[in-house]
């Protein structure tokens, strides 16, 4: 299966990442937060937690910054993103595996939670519920999953509308805001709500929550 072309985050794109989804993604801090906290609801004092799309490495060290005896595995299929994950993540690299590739390349777990935080409208739409249904796979029964993209109606004028509020939300310049726009239309693999909350059930998950809305953004936590 194709994720995430790894040569679009490429060492140019991975130099600069980490600036990125602070200015970006609105209460970035605070999902990572509301993440850490409803997986460990569930994961155990010695749990093991997948992060798909793993790569730039800042939800691996927020996690491992507040579950020091956790331990993780993290996949993505951009070798230059991992190499800046592992600088990220720092003294916690001993608890950390990093696996390139996409989620069939992770080990079978079982897992006690998984994360998969902006990096599911990189899927194409064909290839999103097998994705989910590789993750359910992998965890324990009842296991948490905490899920966070862009997702908004798919319906014009409202899609139009969405995208053109993430743009500017994200400051671009304006003498680039039609071409970013233009981008996100046409590159990204984006759902509605409702469509990504019914994708999470077929794949199995359970008692699936909305616990995250930031303007284009949306983040569930459901269960294995």
């Amino acid at each position: 299966m194709t994720n995430t072309p790894a040569t679009a985050f490429n060492a140019t794109h991975a130099n600069s990442y980490a600036e990125g989804p602070p200015r970006q993604v609105p209460g970035f801090a605070g999902l990572h937060r509301m993440t850490s906290m409803l997986l460990a609801e569930r994961v155990p004092l010695q749990g093991k937690v997948l992060v798909l799309g793993a790569g730039g490495g800042l939800e691996l060290k927020a996690l491992a910054d507040d579950h020091p005896s956790w331990t993780f595995t993290g996949v993505d299929p951009s070798a230059d993103m991992l190499r800046l994950a592992k600088q990220i993540v720092g003294p916690h690299a001993a608890r950390i595996h990093l696996q390139e590739g996409t989620v069939e390349a992770a080990p079978p777990g079982p897992f006690d939670g998984a994360v998969c935080l902006l990096t599911l409208h990189f899927v194409p739409r064909d290839q999103r519920l097998e994705t989910l249904r590789q993750i359910h796979r992998r965890l324990v029964p009842g296991a948490p999953f905490v899920v966070a993209h862009i997702s908004f109606p798919q319906e014009e004028p409202e899609r139009s509308i969405w995208i053109a509020r993430h743009v500017a939300f994200a400051g671009t310049d304006p003498a680039n805001a039609a071409s970013a726009r233009q981008a996100i239309a046409t590159r990204l693999s984006i759902l509605s709500p409702q469509e990504d909350e019914a994708m999470l059930r077929e794949a199995g998950f359970t008692n699936v929550s909305l616990f995250y809305a930031g303007l284009s953004f949306r983040g569930w936590v459901g269960y294995a």
